[in-house]
Protein backbone atom coordinates (compact mmCIF):
# COMPACT_ATOMS: atom_id res chain seq x y z
CA UNK A 1 0.00 0.00 0.00
CA UNK A 2 1.55 3.81 -0.89
CA UNK A 3 0.85 6.85 0.61
CA UNK A 4 0.78 9.55 -1.90
CA UNK A 5 3.09 12.24 -0.74
CA UNK A 6 5.90 13.31 -2.54
CA UNK A 7 6.52 13.45 -6.33
CA UNK A 8 7.77 10.25 -8.67
CA UNK A 9 7.24 8.96 -11.79
CA UNK A 10 6.41 10.96 -14.94
CA UNK A 11 8.49 14.05 -15.81
CA UNK A 12 7.93 17.14 -14.30
CA UNK A 13 7.47 18.78 -17.20
CA UNK A 14 4.05 16.93 -17.16
CA UNK A 15 1.74 19.26 -16.13
CA UNK A 16 -1.05 18.44 -13.71
CA UNK A 17 -3.80 20.07 -16.43
CA UNK A 18 -2.42 18.12 -18.94
CA UNK A 19 -2.14 14.72 -17.32
CA UNK A 20 -5.34 14.84 -16.12
CA UNK A 21 -7.21 15.41 -19.86
CA UNK A 22 -5.58 12.47 -20.59
CA UNK A 23 -7.76 9.20 -21.20
CA UNK A 24 -6.65 5.51 -18.99
CA UNK A 25 -3.64 4.30 -20.60
CA UNK A 26 -3.49 0.29 -21.18
CA UNK A 27 -0.45 0.10 -18.97
CA UNK A 28 -0.38 0.07 -15.74
CA UNK A 29 2.25 1.56 -15.14
CA UNK A 30 1.75 4.98 -16.99
CA UNK A 31 -1.62 5.00 -14.96
CA UNK A 32 0.55 4.94 -11.76
CA UNK A 33 2.93 7.43 -12.77
CA UNK A 34 0.48 9.51 -13.86
CA UNK A 35 -2.26 9.38 -10.67
CA UNK A 36 1.24 9.92 -8.86
CA UNK A 37 1.76 13.07 -10.23
CA UNK A 38 -1.82 14.14 -9.94
CA UNK A 39 -1.62 13.04 -6.42
CA UNK A 40 1.43 14.39 -5.36
CA UNK A 41 1.32 15.78 -1.45
CA UNK A 42 -1.89 14.21 -1.04
CA UNK A 43 -1.44 12.35 2.44
CA UNK A 44 -4.88 10.58 2.42
CA UNK A 45 -4.36 9.61 -1.12
CA UNK A 46 -4.50 5.88 -0.94
CA UNK A 47 -2.80 3.59 -4.25
CA UNK A 48 -2.51 -0.64 -3.32
CA UNK A 49 -0.80 -2.36 -6.21
CA UNK A 50 -1.59 -6.20 -6.26
CA UNK A 51 -1.88 -9.43 -8.11
CA UNK A 52 -4.46 -11.54 -8.99
CA UNK A 53 -5.59 -14.78 -11.14
CA UNK A 54 -3.90 -17.34 -12.78
CA UNK A 55 -1.90 -16.61 -14.84
CA UNK A 56 -0.93 -13.44 -12.35
CA UNK A 57 -2.61 -10.18 -13.54
CA UNK A 58 -1.42 -6.77 -12.24
CA UNK A 59 -4.07 -4.29 -10.72
CA UNK A 60 -4.20 -1.01 -8.04
CA UNK A 61 -6.79 0.21 -6.35
CA UNK A 62 -6.96 4.23 -5.51
CA UNK A 63 -9.15 6.17 -3.29
CA UNK A 64 -9.26 8.58 -0.83
CA UNK A 65 -9.24 7.59 2.81
CA UNK A 66 -11.74 9.19 5.32
CA UNK A 67 -14.53 9.19 2.01
CA UNK A 68 -14.79 5.36 1.55
CA UNK A 69 -16.05 2.42 4.00
CA UNK A 70 -12.54 0.39 4.20
CA UNK A 71 -14.50 -2.93 5.15
CA UNK A 72 -16.78 -2.74 1.90
CA UNK A 73 -12.93 -2.58 0.07
CA UNK A 74 -11.87 -5.42 1.72
CA UNK A 75 -14.99 -8.07 1.64
CA UNK A 76 -16.52 -6.85 -1.92
CA UNK A 77 -13.24 -6.29 -3.78
CA UNK A 78 -9.79 -7.08 -2.35
CA UNK A 79 -11.65 -10.16 -1.00
CA UNK A 80 -12.92 -11.91 -3.94
CA UNK A 81 -10.17 -10.49 -6.51
CA UNK A 82 -7.69 -12.27 -4.16
CA UNK A 83 -9.33 -15.44 -2.62
CA UNK A 84 -12.66 -15.97 -4.36
CA UNK A 85 -11.14 -15.47 -7.58
CA UNK A 86 -8.00 -17.69 -6.95
CA UNK A 87 -9.87 -20.82 -5.71
CA UNK A 88 -11.76 -19.96 -9.37
CA UNK A 89 -8.63 -20.61 -11.23
CA UNK A 90 -7.66 -23.65 -8.77
CA UNK A 91 -10.55 -25.64 -10.47
CA UNK A 92 -8.84 -24.97 -13.78
CA UNK A 93 -10.77 -21.84 -14.56
CA UNK A 94 -7.82 -20.45 -15.95
CA UNK A 95 -8.18 -16.47 -16.19
CA UNK A 96 -6.74 -16.66 -19.73
CA UNK A 97 -10.03 -18.39 -21.14
CA UNK A 98 -11.83 -14.68 -20.75
CA UNK A 99 -11.54 -12.65 -23.90
CA UNK A 100 -12.18 -9.39 -21.51
CA UNK A 101 -10.68 -9.76 -17.97
CA UNK A 102 -12.54 -6.48 -16.69
CA UNK A 103 -16.30 -7.86 -17.92
CA UNK A 104 -15.76 -11.33 -15.98
CA UNK A 105 -14.47 -9.16 -12.85
CA UNK A 106 -17.62 -6.94 -13.01
CA UNK A 107 -19.81 -9.20 -13.86
CA UNK A 108 -18.93 -12.34 -12.20
CA UNK A 109 -16.15 -11.24 -9.42
CA UNK A 110 -17.40 -8.20 -7.47
CA UNK A 111 -19.98 -7.76 -5.38
CA UNK A 112 -20.47 -4.29 -5.06
CA UNK A 113 -23.89 -3.04 -6.44
CA UNK A 114 -22.61 0.34 -7.97
CA UNK A 115 -19.89 -0.38 -10.92
CA UNK A 116 -19.09 1.95 -13.42
CA UNK A 117 -16.50 2.04 -16.25
CA UNK A 118 -14.40 4.89 -16.51
CA UNK A 119 -12.09 6.10 -19.85
CA UNK A 120 -10.16 8.97 -19.04
CA UNK A 121 -8.07 10.42 -15.53
CA UNK A 122 -10.60 13.07 -15.46
CA UNK A 123 -13.08 10.84 -14.16
CA UNK A 124 -10.97 9.21 -11.79
CA UNK A 125 -9.48 11.79 -10.08
CA UNK A 126 -13.89 12.94 -9.67
CA UNK A 127 -14.99 9.85 -8.46
CA UNK A 128 -11.97 9.41 -6.05
CA UNK A 129 -12.51 12.54 -4.64
CA UNK A 130 -15.79 11.90 -4.38
CA UNK A 131 -15.50 8.90 -2.55
CA UNK A 132 -15.48 5.87 -5.04
CA UNK A 133 -12.72 3.46 -5.06
CA UNK A 134 -11.19 3.11 -8.44
CA UNK A 135 -9.52 -0.42 -9.94
CA UNK A 136 -7.17 -0.43 -12.39
CA UNK A 137 -6.35 -3.57 -14.83
CA UNK A 138 -2.91 -3.90 -16.61
CA UNK A 139 -3.70 -4.63 -20.23
CA UNK A 140 -7.03 -2.41 -20.18
CA UNK A 141 -7.78 1.38 -20.81
CA UNK A 142 -10.54 1.36 -19.02
CA UNK A 143 -11.33 2.13 -15.07
CA UNK A 144 -13.93 0.46 -12.94
CA UNK A 145 -15.71 3.17 -9.80
CA UNK A 146 -16.91 1.00 -7.38
CA UNK A 147 -19.63 2.98 -4.94
CA UNK A 148 -17.50 2.48 -1.78
CA UNK A 149 -18.76 6.23 -0.26
CA UNK A 150 -19.08 6.50 3.31
CA UNK A 151 -17.71 9.58 5.40
CA UNK A 152 -19.17 11.05 8.68
CA UNK A 153 -22.11 13.61 8.34
CA UNK A 154 -24.93 15.53 10.23
CA UNK A 155 -27.69 13.18 10.66
CA UNK A 156 -31.38 14.24 9.63
CA UNK A 157 -32.57 17.27 12.19
CA UNK A 158 -35.20 19.39 12.93
CA UNK A 159 -33.96 22.42 10.51
CA UNK A 160 -33.11 25.41 12.99
CA UNK A 161 -34.64 27.97 10.90
CA UNK A 162 -37.85 26.96 9.85
CA UNK A 163 -39.33 25.77 12.60
CA UNK A 164 -43.27 24.10 12.80
CA UNK A 165 -45.48 22.99 15.09
CA UNK A 166 -47.73 20.85 12.48
CA UNK A 167 -46.55 19.15 9.26
CA UNK A 168 -42.83 16.89 9.16
CA UNK A 169 -40.14 17.80 11.10
CA UNK A 170 -36.79 16.56 9.04
CA UNK A 171 -34.02 19.13 7.62
CA UNK A 172 -32.36 18.51 5.29
CA UNK A 173 -28.37 17.88 5.69
CA UNK A 174 -24.88 18.23 3.91
CA UNK A 175 -24.96 15.24 2.09
CA UNK A 176 -26.75 15.53 -1.31
CA UNK A 177 -27.77 11.54 -1.21
CA UNK A 178 -29.17 11.91 1.71
CA UNK A 179 -31.17 15.10 0.92
CA UNK A 180 -32.19 13.52 -2.73
CA UNK A 181 -33.18 10.10 -0.68
CA UNK A 182 -35.47 12.41 1.54
CA UNK A 183 -37.78 13.67 -1.24
CA UNK A 184 -37.49 10.49 -3.28
CA UNK A 185 -39.40 9.03 -0.07
CA UNK A 186 -42.17 12.05 -0.67
CA UNK A 187 -42.58 12.20 -4.52
CA UNK A 188 -42.50 7.91 -4.86
CA UNK A 189 -42.74 8.26 -8.78
CA UNK A 190 -40.51 7.54 -11.78
CA UNK A 191 -42.01 11.28 -12.95
CA UNK A 192 -39.77 12.94 -10.26
CA UNK A 193 -36.31 13.61 -11.97
CA UNK A 194 -32.81 14.12 -10.72
CA UNK A 195 -30.11 15.29 -12.89
CA UNK A 196 -26.82 15.87 -11.60
CA UNK A 197 -24.26 18.38 -12.66
CA UNK A 198 -20.54 18.90 -11.63
CA UNK A 199 -19.51 22.63 -11.37
CA UNK A 200 -16.48 24.27 -9.96
CA UNK A 201 -13.04 24.24 -12.07
CA UNK A 202 -11.79 23.14 -8.44
CA UNK A 203 -14.43 22.21 -6.08
CA UNK A 204 -16.20 19.43 -8.50
CA UNK A 205 -19.58 20.01 -6.74
CA UNK A 206 -22.00 17.49 -7.56
CA UNK A 207 -25.21 19.70 -7.82
CA UNK A 208 -28.67 18.02 -8.56
CA UNK A 209 -31.38 19.68 -10.20
CA UNK A 210 -34.91 18.44 -9.11
CA UNK A 211 -38.44 18.65 -10.85
CA UNK A 212 -41.81 16.93 -11.76
CA UNK A 213 -41.83 15.83 -15.91
CA UNK A 214 -44.96 16.90 -16.89
CA UNK A 215 -45.49 19.46 -14.47
CA UNK A 216 -42.53 21.52 -14.55
CA UNK A 217 -42.41 23.55 -17.70
CA UNK A 218 -39.98 22.06 -20.02
CA UNK A 219 -38.68 25.26 -20.96
CA UNK A 220 -38.59 26.42 -17.49
CA UNK A 221 -36.36 23.20 -17.26
CA UNK A 222 -33.94 24.26 -19.91
CA UNK A 223 -33.27 27.83 -19.03
CA UNK A 224 -32.20 26.86 -15.24
CA UNK A 225 -29.80 24.16 -16.95
CA UNK A 226 -28.49 26.65 -19.47
CA UNK A 227 -27.53 29.03 -17.07
CA UNK A 228 -25.97 26.63 -14.85
CA UNK A 229 -24.21 25.35 -18.12
CA UNK A 230 -22.65 28.85 -18.12
CA UNK A 231 -21.59 29.12 -14.49
CA UNK A 232 -17.21 29.04 -14.88
CA UNK A 233 -15.95 29.51 -11.50
CA UNK A 234 -13.44 27.98 -9.61
CA UNK A 235 -15.59 26.39 -6.26
CA UNK A 236 -19.48 25.89 -5.69
CA UNK A 237 -19.61 25.88 -1.51
CA UNK A 238 -23.16 26.45 -1.33
CA UNK A 239 -26.75 27.25 -3.14
CA UNK A 240 -25.58 30.88 -2.05
CA UNK A 241 -23.38 30.92 -5.03
CA UNK A 242 -25.99 29.45 -7.61
CA UNK A 243 -28.91 31.82 -5.93
CA UNK A 244 -26.20 34.95 -7.32
CA UNK A 245 -25.08 33.34 -10.57
CA UNK A 246 -28.25 33.02 -12.12
CA UNK A 247 -30.19 35.62 -10.83
CA UNK A 248 -32.14 37.16 -13.61
CA UNK A 249 -31.87 40.56 -11.64
CA UNK A 250 -28.42 40.99 -10.01
CA UNK A 251 -28.25 44.64 -9.00
CA UNK A 252 -30.67 44.27 -6.25
CA UNK A 253 -32.38 43.30 -2.64
CA UNK A 254 -34.96 41.39 -3.95
CA UNK A 255 -34.07 37.84 -4.05
CA UNK A 256 -35.84 35.55 -6.91
CA UNK A 257 -34.97 32.42 -5.59
CA UNK A 258 -36.20 30.99 -2.31
CA UNK A 259 -34.15 29.72 -0.13
CA UNK A 260 -35.50 26.28 2.13
CA UNK A 261 -34.10 23.26 4.59
CA UNK A 262 -37.41 21.48 4.77
CA UNK A 263 -38.18 18.64 1.98
CA UNK A 264 -41.61 18.70 2.85
CA UNK A 265 -41.92 22.27 1.15
CA UNK A 266 -39.26 21.16 -1.52
CA UNK A 267 -41.82 18.70 -2.50
CA UNK A 268 -45.04 21.02 -1.99
CA UNK A 269 -43.17 23.59 -4.53
CA UNK A 270 -41.92 21.52 -7.21
CA UNK A 271 -45.72 19.68 -7.24
CA UNK A 272 -46.53 23.24 -8.30
CA UNK A 273 -44.52 23.07 -11.09
CA UNK A 274 -41.05 24.62 -9.72
CA UNK A 275 -37.76 23.34 -10.09
CA UNK A 276 -34.79 23.03 -6.92
CA UNK A 277 -31.76 22.93 -7.05
CA UNK A 278 -29.52 21.19 -4.27
CA UNK A 279 -25.78 21.23 -3.88
CA UNK A 280 -23.17 18.52 -2.21
CA UNK A 281 -22.17 20.06 1.22
CA UNK A 282 -25.55 22.54 1.25
CA UNK A 283 -27.90 21.92 4.15
CA UNK A 284 -29.93 24.64 1.93
CA UNK A 285 -31.75 23.90 -1.42
CA UNK A 286 -33.09 26.92 -4.04
CA UNK A 287 -36.76 26.96 -5.40
CA UNK A 288 -37.38 28.60 -8.33
CA UNK A 289 -39.27 30.94 -9.58
CA UNK A 290 -40.33 32.32 -7.22
CA UNK A 291 -42.72 35.18 -6.54
CA UNK A 292 -42.58 37.94 -3.51
CA UNK A 293 -46.03 36.83 -2.01
CA UNK A 294 -44.86 33.58 -1.61
CA UNK A 295 -42.12 34.60 0.79
CA UNK A 296 -45.12 35.58 3.23
CA UNK A 297 -46.53 32.03 2.90
CA UNK A 298 -45.72 29.08 5.22
CA UNK A 299 -45.59 25.29 4.15
CA UNK A 300 -47.32 25.11 7.64
CA UNK A 301 -50.68 26.80 6.56
CA UNK A 302 -51.09 23.71 4.30
CA UNK A 303 -51.07 21.39 7.74
CA UNK A 304 -53.83 23.06 9.61
CA UNK A 305 -57.52 23.74 9.00
CA UNK A 306 -57.72 27.01 6.34
CA UNK A 307 -59.45 28.99 8.09
CA UNK A 308 -57.34 29.76 11.02
CA UNK A 309 -54.37 29.00 8.10
CA UNK A 310 -56.16 31.79 6.20
CA UNK A 311 -56.39 34.60 9.47
CA UNK A 312 -52.64 33.49 10.30
CA UNK A 313 -51.85 34.43 6.73
CA UNK A 314 -53.33 38.22 6.61
CA UNK A 315 -51.34 38.33 10.23
CA UNK A 316 -48.49 37.65 8.12
CA UNK A 317 -49.41 40.54 5.68
CA UNK A 318 -49.85 42.85 8.56
CA UNK A 319 -47.17 42.18 10.34
CA UNK A 320 -45.22 42.32 7.00
CA UNK A 321 -46.26 46.63 6.59
CA UNK A 322 -45.76 47.08 10.29
CA UNK A 323 -41.97 45.93 10.22
CA UNK A 324 -41.58 47.92 6.92
CA UNK A 325 -43.23 51.12 7.75
CA UNK A 326 -44.07 51.34 11.49
CA UNK A 327 -40.89 53.57 12.77
CA UNK A 328 -41.39 56.06 9.24
CA UNK A 329 -44.71 56.41 10.43
CA UNK A 330 -44.21 57.46 13.59
CA UNK A 331 -41.00 59.96 12.55
CA UNK A 332 -43.89 61.46 10.09
CA UNK A 333 -45.96 61.66 12.97
CA UNK A 334 -43.77 63.45 15.23
CA UNK A 335 -41.73 65.68 12.57
CA UNK A 336 -44.12 66.77 10.23
CA UNK A 337 -48.41 65.69 11.17
CA UNK A 338 -48.47 66.52 14.73
CA UNK A 339 -51.79 67.70 13.89
CA UNK A 340 -53.10 63.73 13.38
CA UNK A 341 -52.36 62.76 16.54
CA UNK A 342 -54.96 62.98 19.35
CA UNK A 343 -54.12 65.73 21.80
CA UNK A 344 -53.83 63.16 24.80
CA UNK A 345 -51.50 60.99 23.05
CA UNK A 346 -49.58 64.20 21.66
CA UNK A 347 -49.28 65.38 25.61
CA UNK A 348 -47.63 62.28 26.21
CA UNK A 349 -45.46 61.46 23.36
CA UNK A 350 -44.38 65.48 24.08
CA UNK A 351 -43.78 64.89 27.73
CA UNK A 352 -41.52 62.14 27.15
CA UNK A 353 -39.25 63.78 24.72
CA UNK A 354 -38.41 66.39 26.79
CA UNK A 355 -34.59 66.22 27.18
CA UNK A 356 -34.01 63.79 24.21
CA UNK A 357 -31.30 65.90 22.34
CA UNK A 358 -31.78 64.08 19.43
CA UNK A 359 -35.26 64.90 16.59
CA UNK A 360 -37.02 61.45 15.91
CA UNK A 361 -35.51 60.65 12.80
CA UNK A 362 -31.93 59.98 14.46
CA UNK A 363 -33.86 58.18 17.60
CA UNK A 364 -35.08 56.04 15.05
CA UNK A 365 -32.08 55.32 13.59
CA UNK A 366 -29.45 54.57 16.38
CA UNK A 367 -32.37 51.99 18.15
CA UNK A 368 -32.39 50.25 14.52
CA UNK A 369 -28.85 50.33 14.13
CA UNK A 370 -28.95 48.76 17.92
CA UNK A 371 -31.34 46.26 17.45
CA UNK A 372 -29.93 45.01 14.35
CA UNK A 373 -26.39 44.62 15.83
CA UNK A 374 -28.19 42.84 18.54
CA UNK A 375 -30.26 40.55 16.17
CA UNK A 376 -26.97 39.92 14.21
CA UNK A 377 -24.89 39.46 17.82
CA UNK A 378 -27.35 36.60 18.63
CA UNK A 379 -27.38 35.07 15.56
CA UNK A 380 -23.53 33.97 15.92
CA UNK A 381 -23.09 33.85 19.56
CA UNK A 382 -22.76 30.60 20.61
CA UNK A 383 -26.37 28.87 20.83
CA UNK A 384 -26.61 28.61 24.65
CA UNK A 385 -25.59 32.53 25.30
CA UNK A 386 -26.64 34.22 22.29
CA UNK A 387 -30.73 34.30 22.66
CA UNK A 388 -29.91 35.77 26.03
CA UNK A 389 -28.00 38.03 24.98
CA UNK A 390 -29.88 39.57 22.63
CA UNK A 391 -33.12 39.67 24.68
CA UNK A 392 -31.10 41.13 27.70
CA UNK A 393 -29.29 43.01 25.84
CA UNK A 394 -31.86 44.87 24.50
CA UNK A 395 -34.10 45.15 27.43
CA UNK A 396 -30.95 46.66 29.49
CA UNK A 397 -29.68 49.13 26.73
CA UNK A 398 -33.44 50.23 25.75
CA UNK A 399 -33.71 50.79 29.55
CA UNK A 400 -30.33 52.74 29.97
CA UNK A 401 -31.06 55.03 26.76
CA UNK A 402 -34.21 56.49 28.29
CA UNK A 403 -32.81 57.15 31.23
CA UNK A 404 -29.98 58.59 30.39
CA UNK A 405 -32.53 60.83 27.85
CA UNK A 406 -31.05 59.66 24.76
CA UNK A 407 -34.67 58.34 23.54
CA UNK A 408 -38.02 58.44 24.38
CA UNK A 409 -40.65 55.58 25.69
CA UNK A 410 -42.58 55.82 22.94
CA UNK A 411 -39.67 55.38 20.57
CA UNK A 412 -38.42 52.38 21.96
CA UNK A 413 -41.76 50.80 21.67
CA UNK A 414 -42.06 51.16 18.12
CA UNK A 415 -39.18 49.50 17.56
CA UNK A 416 -40.05 46.88 19.70
CA UNK A 417 -43.11 46.60 17.66
CA UNK A 418 -41.61 46.65 14.77
CA UNK A 419 -38.82 44.07 15.42
CA UNK A 420 -41.36 41.86 16.89
CA UNK A 421 -43.32 41.98 13.28
CA UNK A 422 -40.03 41.38 11.22
CA UNK A 423 -40.00 38.05 12.90
CA UNK A 424 -43.30 36.99 11.66
CA UNK A 425 -42.25 36.25 8.39
CA UNK A 426 -41.98 32.60 7.42
CA UNK A 427 -38.97 33.87 5.37
CA UNK A 428 -35.39 34.79 6.21
CA UNK A 429 -35.48 36.23 2.39
CA UNK A 430 -38.43 38.36 3.37
CA UNK A 431 -36.77 39.35 6.71
CA UNK A 432 -33.93 40.45 4.63
CA UNK A 433 -35.42 42.57 2.72
CA UNK A 434 -37.94 44.15 5.27
CA UNK A 435 -34.14 45.32 7.22
CA UNK A 436 -32.76 46.94 4.26
CA UNK A 437 -35.59 48.79 3.01
CA UNK A 438 -37.14 49.67 6.29
CA UNK A 439 -34.20 52.09 6.43
CA UNK A 440 -34.96 53.74 2.93
CA UNK A 441 -38.42 54.47 4.31
CA UNK A 442 -37.40 55.97 7.72
CA UNK A 443 -34.93 58.27 5.68
CA UNK A 444 -37.90 58.98 3.11
CA UNK A 445 -39.88 60.09 5.86
CA UNK A 446 -37.61 62.18 7.68
CA UNK A 447 -37.36 63.71 4.41
CA UNK A 448 -40.94 64.72 3.49
CA UNK A 449 -43.12 63.31 6.00
CA UNK A 450 -45.80 60.94 4.49
CA UNK A 451 -45.42 62.49 1.24
CA UNK A 452 -41.78 60.82 1.56
CA UNK A 453 -43.24 57.49 2.76
CA UNK A 454 -45.56 57.23 -0.45
CA UNK A 455 -42.83 58.30 -2.44
CA UNK A 456 -40.58 55.22 -1.33
CA UNK A 457 -43.55 52.89 -1.64
CA UNK A 458 -44.14 53.43 -5.04
CA UNK A 459 -40.35 53.30 -5.85
CA UNK A 460 -40.49 49.84 -4.10
CA UNK A 461 -43.22 48.63 -5.80
CA UNK A 462 -41.92 50.31 -9.12
CA UNK A 463 -39.34 48.13 -8.68
CA UNK A 464 -40.60 44.99 -7.66
CA UNK A 465 -43.50 45.21 -10.61
CA UNK A 466 -40.18 45.27 -12.69
CA UNK A 467 -38.53 42.14 -11.49
CA UNK A 468 -38.99 38.90 -12.56
CA UNK A 469 -37.98 35.20 -11.62
CA UNK A 470 -37.30 32.75 -14.48
CA UNK A 471 -40.11 34.73 -16.64
CA UNK A 472 -42.34 34.46 -13.49
CA UNK A 473 -43.48 38.29 -12.62
CA UNK A 474 -42.16 38.95 -9.07
CA UNK A 475 -45.29 40.03 -7.75
CA UNK A 476 -47.30 37.34 -9.39
CA UNK A 477 -50.88 37.63 -8.92
CA UNK A 478 -51.42 40.42 -8.13
CA UNK A 479 -48.83 42.46 -10.72
CA UNK A 480 -50.37 40.98 -13.66
CA UNK A 481 -53.65 40.77 -11.51
CA UNK A 482 -54.75 37.37 -11.24
CA UNK A 483 -58.21 36.42 -9.75
CA UNK A 484 -58.33 32.64 -9.89
CA UNK A 485 -54.34 32.50 -8.00
CA UNK A 486 -55.24 35.79 -5.91
CA UNK A 487 -57.31 33.29 -4.07
CA UNK A 488 -54.37 31.04 -2.53
CA UNK A 489 -52.28 34.23 -1.50
CA UNK A 490 -53.91 36.16 0.57
CA UNK A 491 -56.11 33.44 2.33
CA UNK A 492 -55.29 29.86 2.20
CA UNK A 493 -57.35 27.80 -0.46
CA UNK A 494 -59.04 24.64 1.02
CA UNK A 495 -58.20 21.44 -0.14
CA UNK A 496 -61.37 20.46 -2.01
CA UNK A 497 -61.15 23.82 -4.06
CA UNK A 498 -57.93 23.32 -4.97
CA UNK A 499 -58.43 21.81 -8.44
CA UNK A 500 -55.64 23.13 -10.28
CA UNK A 501 -52.21 23.83 -9.86
CA UNK A 502 -51.02 27.75 -10.11
CA UNK A 503 -50.27 28.47 -13.17
CA UNK A 504 -46.98 28.65 -14.81
CA UNK A 505 -46.43 29.59 -18.64
CA UNK A 506 -45.71 26.23 -20.36
CA UNK A 507 -47.00 24.00 -17.68
CA UNK A 508 -48.24 20.98 -19.38
CA UNK A 509 -50.55 19.31 -16.19
CA UNK A 510 -52.27 21.74 -14.18
CA UNK A 511 -55.20 19.86 -12.78
CA UNK A 512 -54.30 18.87 -9.81
CA UNK A 513 -57.41 17.52 -8.30
CA UNK A 514 -60.04 15.47 -10.50
CA UNK A 515 -64.06 14.82 -8.81
CA UNK A 516 -63.13 16.24 -4.92
CA UNK A 517 -65.37 14.64 -2.41
CA UNK A 518 -68.30 17.09 -1.80
CA UNK A 519 -69.03 15.77 2.09
CA UNK A 520 -70.15 18.08 4.52
CA UNK A 521 -71.52 22.17 4.00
Amino acid sequence: MRYLNNKAGTAPSDSSEELINMPVSASLQENLDRLTVLLDSCSDAVIREFSFGEPYRKGLIVYFDGLVDKKQIESNLLKPLLLELNMQNNQSLQLQQYSNILDHVQEHILSLADLKNLQTLQEVCHHITSGDTVFLIDGYATGLAAGTRSWQGRPVQTPENEVAVFGPKEGLSETLRFNTANLRRRLKSTRFKIESLVLGRISKTDVAVCYIEGIAPPELVKEVKARLGKIDIDAILDTGYLAELIADYKWTIFTQTEHTEKPDRICGQLLEGKVCLMVDGSPMALVLPISFPEYLISPEDYYIHFIPASLFRMLRFIAFVMALSLPSLYVALISYHQEMIPTSLLLTITATRQGVPFPAFMEALLLEATFEMLREAGLRLPRAVGPAVSIVGALIIGDAAVRAGLVSTPMVVVVAFTGIASFVSPSYNAGIIIRIARFAFLLSAAMLGFLGIIIAAILMLLRMVSLSSFGLPYMSPIAPFNLQQMGDILMRRPWFKSLKRPFLDGMENVIRQRNPANNGR
